[in-house]
């Protein structure tokens, strides 16, 4: 199967799983529901997801016993996307080429979209429905995606990122940035579909290699494309990295160096692939996709 079908089959199954955990209910308010929706429904990669789908596969799993987690990850994604376009944050009017969502629903409900999104994530893990000997595994999850997402992972990384704003900074800082922003919900992508489809350690340690470099990769290719990407591709306009003065790779290291990192990034993540067979073939390709992506 070629990755464009691959990715098709998943996002369908991933959306229609996101319908069902979202269904409109009486103690929700309806501007909030649509807000929530709006963002969800934007038409994203769902490249999160699909990580997890793709590492259970690897390692002899199911997708039903790993698509709810999978859907928690992508509104905790989504919802860190919602406060970034935020004016106090990013300062962004667009979003997958329309408007953000607080240019429609309004700062404050966009906020709380976003709180909604993210705690409804932990509810959602909390009653995943699985065997009965995968219970303590579900729980190291829930705690490895509470510090992905937390002080120490994704919010972390973005409250360095704005404080770095027009600063010079060192390479060390930069990768932080990266591993902890971008990287960390990421990296508990794979680990979350590896975990809950019972890898053993060897497994579950290269997995975790590869997620490493994939997350590096993914965030120097962004980078890259805010400085050559074209506007219309991209959703949103490029050049405003450089514009805030924000910390990247390119800005750091230079186009052609950042280049050269994404490519050694690539081949150690699928160096870390090589004890799997064939049903590594998607994480495989994945990593190339994000390598040569234009958007």
């Amino acid at each position: 199967m070629g990755l464009g079908q691959y990715i098709r089959e998943k996002a369908k199954k991933i959306d229609e799983t996101l319908k069902n955990l979202l269904a409109p209910a009486e103690d929700v308010p309806p501007q909030l529901h649509e807000a929530m929706g709006y963002s969800i429904f934007a038409g994203g990669k769902r490249l999160r997801p699909i990580l997890v789908l793709a590492a259970a596969e690897t390692v002899g799993g199911r997708d039903e016993d790993v698509l709810e987690a999978a859907c928690a990850i992508e509104l905790i994604h989504t919802y860190s996307l919602i406060h970034d376009d935020l004016p106090a944050m990013d300062d962004d009017d667009f979003r997958r080429g329309r408007l953000a969502n607080h240019k429609v629903y309004g700062e404050a409900v966009a906020i709380l979209a976003g709180d909604a999104l993210l705690t409804k994530a932990f509810e959602i893990l909390a009653h995943c429905d699985l065997p009965p000997n995968r219970d303590a595994l579900l729980r190291q999850v829930i705690g490895e995606v509470a510090a992905a997402a937390g002080p120490g992972g994704m919010v972390g990384g973005q409250t360095v990122d704005i404080i770095s704003e027009g600063k010079n900074i060192d390479a060390a800082t930069l990768r932080y940035i990266h591993r902890s922003k971008t990287g960390a919900l990421l990296r508990v992508s794979v680990r979350t579909g590896a975990l809950l489809s019972g890898a053993g350690p060897d497994d579950l340690a290269a997995l975790t290699r590869y997620a490493e470099e994939f997350g590096l990769v993914f965030q120097i290719t962004d980078d890259i494309l805010d400085v050559v990407g074209d506007d219309e591709r991209m959703g949103k306009p490029v050049g405003t990295d450089a514009k805030r003065g924000k910390a990247t790779y390119p800005a750091l290291f230079g186009l052609d160096e950042s280049r050269g990192a994404a490519r050694e990034g690539r081949d150690k993540a699928l160096e870390a692939l090589k004890r799997f067979g064939p049903s590594a073939q998607p994480l495989r390709q994945l990593i190339d996709y994000v390598l040569e992506r234009d958007n």
